[in-house]
Order: structure tokens, then C-alpha cells, then sequence
């Protein structure tokens, strides 16, 4: 495929006019081949060094962008090229801009070693602190990007997009047949498998990039309420059999989080996998937009969960960089629960499925973001636990809450299933209970089941998730949040019995 050179990328990139260089031009001196090397890359490209760095619009909207020119010596990185980045990016941070960057490089500069090679590390360091401002991150990945390049600056994007049929990789396919006596394997090091491996987000044409960057920092930039909603008018209560919630919460045209984002997004950028070589399809992972409130979305995906493909460990640690893309962003967290339970196989166990429930747990106790989980359906065993601390916790009400399904806790007590329905009244699982128990603050009505309403319903759901939400962003700080989720988990089941103290009286939030 074409490379496009660095202006080129700019141009098509940016606002037209809009571009101002940041750089001091580079100091090239001595008799060395090197220096040689350096002038001749000078004159074909008319750039003075490998990546160029500078302010412009995008939409209208003020942007720092680093950007890589595969024409100057394969692109690499040396001392110069690895000082300029890190300036530009410290001073993106200073002036608090985000940051695009639009890596196209071979990696380290062979001919200055390893003081090239130990730039990476400057450079990182450089993102880090930018992150750590909560400013965005946004990388597209050119056409190749491969080495230290890509092992640095180009895999911490807080959203990563590559070039269609780009060359993404580590290890250079003419290193590994000169050390492996071999060719690299075909197809590995491309845009399209590393996005079907959950590495990168998006394969998008550098073309429809500003309009992708115009939608994330739409979402990331949204600024929060400036006032709090009216507290929720109480519905009459109504009472329920566990049964019937539970059958409810399995009818397969319930609606799941799919029908909550078409009805109350406004903005929507879906990520994809953890970043780390893994995707699944039954976690939804996006930036979005509810009416004028911005987060991050962690979700299970109904429609996408089966018993051959069941939520595992690699969902969960996608779960986990939602809750990390929060944290980094200052955006508030909305978890959506609705699954039948985590994956019960050897897969599971080994690739440390308990672990990560608990680290799931874990982080959603301790960010520093306001925090909503939403039991949407079904909240069946450690998957649903993994994504319900938060600061406001809501239920659907013909939504359920278990250590197992019931049929499941029926064959423990009573060696069959055939003792479910009894066993889910005893246990306490349906909204009513949750509720009464305190483990949520706010049931959402279905009138009468939410299969029947789909779109009214995904309307209230929406509805709620913005009034406590916009609550949350008001009235308290994210330290005081953790402290308050830990005292409410402390006081649960200290002031009444979890069974046979008879049916609970709800209130039900509209």
C-alpha cells in the first residue's frame, strides 16, 4: 500500500490553515556518514527530521499533534526526534490540549543506538504525565508503524485507530528471517488481525479520522451539569414473584443495552477488546454520551452471550479498561449488568477467571469517578457482582441479583432443579428484596414487562442513569465516593435477616 508522508497526513487531517509547527529546527553538523545520512533524508523529503509536532483544529477544536514521516530514515527515532516529541507532549499537557498522535516509523535509529533506543522511555514518560492530567490521548496508527515506536508511544492511546492494511508490529519481518532463518508469518503484523485481536479499537481511513477525533473529544470534553435534577417521584409499589421476574429477565426480546444506547445516546464511540490481545463480543465497551452527560460504558451484551461463547476472563479484563479509561478521563463509569453467569469451563479457570472478578471488584470500589451500575435482566454469579459497587446502584424491576442461578442454588440445596422458583423466592433476588436489603437505591418500573415497552422503557432506564448521574457530579467528591461505597456494603445485612423475613414492600422509582 501508499505510505503518506507526515504534511500529508497533517493536511488531511486538520482545519485547513490551522496548522502551526512547534519545532526548532534540527541541528545537523559534522562529516560523519551519519550526518551525511541525515542531510540527503533532509533534501528528499524537505523535513528535518522524522516526526514533525504542532498545534491546529480539528472541527473547530484546538489539538496537539505528533506526527511521523516514514520518508526520513524509515521513520525512526533518535535523540532529536525523541526530544522533540517530549517536549511537544509536556507542552500539550501545559496548555492542557489534547493530544492526537499519527506514528508512522520503523522504530529505534540503528545508527545512533542505544541512546535512540532509551528515548522510548522519555517519551513514555512524557504520556504518562499527559494522562495523568486527564487529557486525551487519541493515536492512529500509520502505515508501518513497528518496533519501539509502537511498544511506546504507539499502544497507549486511550483510543487507538489504524490505518487500513497498515504494517503494525514489534519485531520487523526482515529481523525475524535474518535471526529465524524463515519469513515472519503472513497476515500477524496487520491493522485488520490486530483489531480482530482486541488490540486496536478501529481500522478507519485516515480520511474519516477527523470526524472520529471530533466524536471522542465531543464525549471526553462534554462539561458536566450545572444543576442538580429533582429527586424521582415515587410510583405506587407493586409486588412481584421472584418466578415471574426471572422468567421476564430471560425472554430473548428483552431489551438489553443495544436498545438503551439507540434511545439515549447522543454520541457513541464503541472501543474494542482489552488492549492486551483479547476481544469478546458479550462486553460492550464504549465512550458515549447520555443526553449532555459523557462516560465511559462497561456493559454486557445480551444479544451476544450464548452458552458456547459465555462471559469469561477476557471480558472482564475489557471491563477492567473501561474502569481504567475512566479513571484516566475524569469521566464517570455506568456499568450495565444483564448475564446468565460467567463461563463454567477450563478455559475459564485457567485464564484466572476468579482473579479477575475480583479484580473487577476491586476497581470499581476504589475510582475516584462517579460511579452508576444498572442491573438491566439478568445478575447471575460473579459477572454480575464484578460490575456492581458503584455510588448509585439501580435495578430494573423485573431484574435479579444471585449467587447462582436458581436452578443452580436449587441443585445444591436439594440435589435437583427442580426447586428454582423456591429457592429464588428464599434467597432474596429479586428487585423488591435488593432494594429492601439496601444493595440498590432505585428500582426503574416495567410496565408490565419490559419486552413489551422496549423503547419506553430504555427511555426511563436512560432517564434514571442521567438524574443520579448528574447527582453524583454535583454533590460529592470521588474520594468521598469510595468511602461511601465501602460503609454501604459494610451496613448490608447488619440491621435484618437476608431470608425468611417475608415479602418486601418496594418503592419504585419512575
Amino acid at each position: 500500500m501508499t505510505r503518506t508522508g507526515a504534511r500529508e497526513a497533517v493536511a488531511r487531517l486538520v482545519d485547513a490553515g490551522s496548522w502551526r509547527s512547534w519545532d526548532t529546527p534540527a541541528d545537523v553538523t559534522g562529516d560523519s556518514a551519519y550526518g551525511a545520512e541525515l542531510r540527503r533524508a533532509q533534501e528528499r523529503t524537505g523535513l528535518d527530521e522524522a516526526v514533525l509536532t504542532g498545534a491546529a483544529t480539528v472541527r473547530g477544536r484546538r489539538v496537539a499533534i505528533l506526527v511521523g514521516d516514514f520518508g526520513f530514515l524509515g521513520g525512526s527515532i533518535g535523540v532529536a526526534a525523541g526530544d522533540r516529541l517530549a517536549i511537544a507532549i509536556r507542552r500539550a499537557t501545559s496548555e492542557r490540549l489534547p493530544l492526537i498522535a499519527l506514528p508512522a516509523s520503523g522504530g529505534t535509529r540503528m545508527q545512533e543506538g542505544t541512546t535512540a533506543f532509551v528515548q522510548m522511555v522519555k517519551i513514555t514518560a512524557a504520556v504518562v504525565e499527559h494522562k495523568a492530567a486527564r487529557l486525551p490521548y487519541l493515536v492512529y496508527l500509520r502505515n508501518p508503524t513497528m518496533g519501539g515506536v509502537f511498544a511506546s508511544w504507539g499502544s497507549l492511546g486511550h483510543v487507538t485507530i489504524a490505518e487500513p492494511g497498515a504494517r503494525i508490529g514489534f519485531l520487523g519481518p526482515r529481523v525475524y528471517e535474518a535471526l529465524f532463518g524463515k519469513p515472519f508469518p503472513a497476515g500477524v503484523q496487520t491493522a485488520e488481525n490486530l483489531y480482530g485481536c482486541g488490540l486496536i479499537d478501529a481500522v478507519t481511513p485516515l480520511d474519516e479520522l477527523p470526524g472520529v477525533v471530533d466524536r471522542a473529544l465531543r464525549i471526553i470534553g462534554t462539561p458536566p451539569p450545572d444543576r442538580i435534577p429533582a429527586a424521582p417521584r415515587q410510583a405506587p409499589a407493586i409486588d412481584v414473584p421472584a418466578w415471574r421476574s426471572i422468567t421476564a429477565s430471560r425472554r430473548a426480546d428483552r431489551p438489553g443495552v443495544r436498545e438503551l444506547l439507540r434511545h439515549n445516546a447522543t454520541e457513541l464511540l464503541p472501543l474494542n477488546g482489552t488492549g492486551q490481545g483479547e476481544t469478546y463480543p458479550g462486553l460492550l465497551l464504549a465512550l458515549t454520551q447520555l443526553a449532555d452527560t459523557a462516560c465511559v460504558l462497561v456493559a454486557h451484551d445480551r444479544s451476544s452471550q450464548t452458552r458456547q461463547d459465555p462471559l469469561g476472563p477476557g471480558a472482564l479484563r475489557e471491563a477492567r479498561r473501561g474502569m481504567r479509561l475512566a479513571a484516566d478521563l475524569g469521566l464517570p463509569l455506568v456499568a450495565v449488568i444483564d448475564t446468565a453467569g460467567a463461563a463454567l469451563s477450563r478455559e475459564a479457570e485457567e485464564g484466572g477467571l476468579s482473579g479477575e472478578i475480583a479484580r473487577c471488584i476491586a476497581d470499581m470500589i476504589s475510582l475516584d469517578v462517579p460511579t452508576v451500575s444498572v442491573l438491566l435482566g439478568e445478575g447471575s454469579g460473579g459477572g454480575a457482582l464484578a460490575l456492581l459497587p458503584a455510588d448509585r446502584m439501580l435495578a430494573a424491576q423485573h431484574s435479579w441479583l444471585s449467587p447462582l442461578p436458581p436452578e443452580g442454588a436449587s441443585a445444591i440445596v436439594y440435589h435437583d432443579t427442580c426447586h428454582a422458583a423456591e429457592m429464588a423466592e428464599m434467597q432474596g433476588v429479586r428487585s423488591a428484596d435488593l432494594l429492601a436489603h439496601g444493595i440498590v437505591d432505585r428500582i426503574v418500573p416495567e410496565c408490565n414487562d419490559a419486552a413489551d415497552e422496549p423503547i419506553q422503557f430504555s427511555k426511563r432506564i436512560g432517564a434514571a442513569v442521567r438524574e443520579e448521574l448528574a447527582r453524583l457530579m454535583l454533590e460529592a467528591d470521588g474520594k468521598s465516593g469510595i468511602s461511601a461505597r465501602v460503609e454501604r456494603f459494610d451496613r448490608i445485612g447488619r440491621t435484618q435477616s437476608a431470608v425468611g423475613r417475608g415479602p418486601a414492600q418496594p418503592q419504585f422509582a419512575s
